[in-house]
């Protein structure tokens, strides 16, 4: 665990839900006096009151500890609106189909930030008959090389992972794909939008 509930987060979940310091305290079986030294910074929850306090507040432990609600405004399921996390201890890629509180190895990840893909991370792309043929020219060594490549569409993810000393390289089915992902384990994730590029027959992008 990387962080731990604060006063501030405990008052400010309270009060948006038009919940007393006494109400709250007679939920978790607590006196109104432990909430208002939480919230006070005079002391902290037991770890073993976290589970219950994020109920009481309608919320997951994770939600708590990160000190936000999470409201998912992607209803539709778009994935093209989607967020993908890395871990940087392990390597798991997670994908969320919009807003989550992602956590992997005790640590809670941050959405990553696609650049724009260019230089030694320029992703090249060649039209195979029904699939996309995606390489990028960028070391592969053991420190330094890319991580994962994915095709991204409305419908579904594509993911391919690397690994150190192979090729960058991937196919996917073009099927409703508008975007291309390089993910560098040093430089972090870059994008290539099919919306703005259309790729040839046999020729790379």
């Amino acid at each position: 665990m990387n962080r731990y509930v604060t006063g501030s987060v405990i008052r400010k979940l309270r009060e948006s839900r038009g919940m007393t310091q006494q109400a709250l305290a007679e939920r978790l079986y607590v006196s109104s006096k432990a909430v208002s030294k939480w919230e006070t910074g005079q002391g902290f929850p037991d770890i073993s009151l976290l589970e219950p306090l994020a109920g009481a507040l309608g919320i997951s432990v994770i939600e708590l500890l990160n000190g936000e609600e999470i409201q998912n405004r992607n209803r539709s399921s778009n994935l093209k609106r989607g967020k993908l996390y890395v871990c940087p201890v392990c390597g798991n890629v997670v994908q969320s189909i919009g807003e989550a509180v992602i956590s992997c190895c005790g640590i809670t990840l941050p959405p990553l930030e696609p650049e724009e893909a260019e230089g030694e991370h320029s992703i090249h792309v060649a039209v195979m008959e029904d699939e996309y043929y995606v390489t990028v020219d960028h070391p592969m060594e053991k420190n330094h090389y890319i991580s994962f490549l994915a095709a991204v569409s409305d419908q579904r993810i594509q993911l391919v992972k690397l690994y150190p000393e192979g090729n960058a390289e991937a196919r996917f089915q073009m099927n409703r794909v508008s975007a291309l992902y390089a993910y560098c384990n040093r430089h972090g994730l870059f994008l290539w939008k099919l919306l703005r590029k259309k790729p040839c027959p046999g020729s790379q992008g």
